[in-house]
């Protein structure tokens, strides 16, 4: 029997390659997913680790529970108010674009393979959706600036299209078993998940909301476990009523991360290392489940799917979606490019396996390729493209604030930061001369990374970064005196 102290071994030294590589790469622009996928495949059966795995149901559950946590992060650190102006465009694109994805997908792949209609939706359904994971990691660790609302609707959209990508995979596997399902009885089970999951989403985010402001623990470290394991309650409870568990957990943390709550820095942060680490090992374990030799069979055919999803498929469902809406031929064409292929569809991959679909195996080795050549092609030219289009603004670098500040009960304000753009009106101005709220306080200035205390006669230049102590009555005025 193989002692305990050998998988705890190997799983840490695994996590600790995959950050050292991509502390090193993150220069050279590679997407994390593909690092880490990688390092999961050179550590399994066929690679020089010669680790054995091929448990399919591992591999799931780790990227259900991975996803909860990548999911709830991204909720959390979703800004309602940058996301509400999008949000028609995004919920067209999380539904009716995925679902246009996956038919085209599935219909050209009818063209090229010798598999059946329904088995090529079913492929189409698994690669339809693009993946939270790589697109937060990518719009966020890289500092992608983007123009207008293109960042928070690209966020929102990879956030909530899962659980439609969910759907019409577990829907085709229906269908392929029991070619005599009723296609209502599908589309009554469509309308409770998304019903269910954002009924409870919106109810669970406020009660926990409520409970963190109100439960009063005396020790700060029980916060974060206890949203934690709220994260987990409510996907698990929404999935065992038949709702979208995924659709659930991300609305929640929409809702946690746009109340004011005590802890709320700590809670994030807390949140964000476990996004990372779900990501490092959810690529890592479905890099060893995969075996490249197979990769090698479904070359051909996933060089064409992967042509038609990327150039075809995306950019159809993205302009037919879109096509009301008041984003430019430009941003719509970035948009289709930032189809990001990642997790999810390797995860989704998991479930013919797991129920016995015919031809399971070659399925899962044609989406992995898939996401594979989605993270060299996509994940490596979001800049470039950026620029490309046009759509791209100058990077504005989030400072490293010195003074570590977390809200407590009693207590109604907040340290935050406001950059000074080239071309305000505020430049040339003393403290004094902003006529800040009484009770607002700037506290520090970054000014080319050297921090100023500053008095009331201290002058506003370009770039100067104001750290100001503001209570959460008086924040909207501080920002309209500040976006002057």
């Amino acid at each position: 029997m193989i002692p305990v102290e050998y998988y705890i071994l190997i799983s840490s030294i695994l996590i600790l390659i995959s950050i050292g590589i991509a502390r090193f790469s993150h220069n050279l622009g590679i997407p994390t997913l593909l690092l880490f996928i990688g390092i999961g495949m050179l550590a399994g059966s066929e690679g020089i680790g010669g680790i054995e795995f091929d448990n399919a149901y591992i591999a799931q559950t780790v990227g259900i529970i991975a996803l909860i946590f990548i999911l709830f992060s991204g909720g959390l650190g979703t800004d309602w108010t940058e996301v509400r102006p999008v949000l028609r465009d995004s919920l067209s694109l999380a539904t009716l674009g995925v679902f246009l994805t996956a038919i085209i997908t599935g219909l050209l792949a009818y063209m090229v393979l010798d598999l059946s209609l329904l088995a090529c939706i079913l492929i189409g359904s698994i690669v339809s959706s693009t993946d939270a994971a790589a697109v937060f990691a990518v719009l966020r660790s890289k500092n992608v600036s983007l123009k207008n609302r293109l960042k928070p609707l690209l966020e929102l959209e990879s956030g909530s299209n899962d659980p439609m990508a969910v759907f019409l995979t577990l829907g085709l596997i229906q269908l392929n078993l029991k070619p005599d399902t009723s296609l209502w009885n599908l589309l009554g089970l469509f309308l409770m998940q998304m019903g269910l999951g954002s009924v409870i989403g919106l109810a669970s985010g406020r009660g926990i909301a409520f409970l963190i402001n109100y439960l009063k623990v005396p020790y700060q470290g029980v916060y974060p476990v206890l949203l934690l394991a709220s994260a987990c309650f409510v996907y698990s409870a929404t999935a065992l009523l038949n709702g979208s568990g995924f659709l659930a957990v991300y609305i929640a943390g929409i809702v946690i991360g746009n109340q004011e709550i005590v802890h709320k820095k700590v809670l994030n942060r807390f949140f964000d290392s476990m996004a990372w680490l779900s990501q490092i090992c959810v690529f890592l374990i479905l890099g060893l489940l995969v075996f490249p030799s197979r990769l090698i069979k479904v070359t051909e055919s996933g060089l064409l799917l992967s042509f038609f999803l990327i150039f075809i498929a995306r950019p159809l469902s993205v302009f037919i979606s879109m096509i009301f809406s008041k984003f430019s031929f430009r941003e719509k064409l970035f948009i289709s490019w930032v189809g990001l292929r990642g997790a999810v569809p390797i995860v989704l991959a998991t479930f013919p396996l797991m129920y016995g679909v015919q031809g399971a195996g070659f399925f899962f080795s044609l989406v992995f390729f898939i996401v594979l050549t989605s993270a060299l092609l996509q994940g490596w030219t979001i800049n470039p493209m950026a620029r490309l289009l046009k759509v791209d603004t100058p990077e504005v670098k989030v400072p490293q604030s010195p003074i570590e500040f977390s809200q407590v009960e009693g207590m109604d304000a907040d340290l935050v930061d406001f950059y000074v753009f080239e071309g305000s009106k505020n430049v040339g101005k003393s403290l004094v001369e902003l006529r800040l709220p009484h009770d607002s306080l700037v506290v520090l200035i970054n000014r080319n990374e050297n921090y100023i205390v500053p008095s009331g006669g201290t002058t506003i230049e370009n770039g100067d970064i104001l750290l100001i102590l503001v209570s959460n009555e008086n924040l909207n005025k501080v920002k309209e005196i500040l976006s002057r």
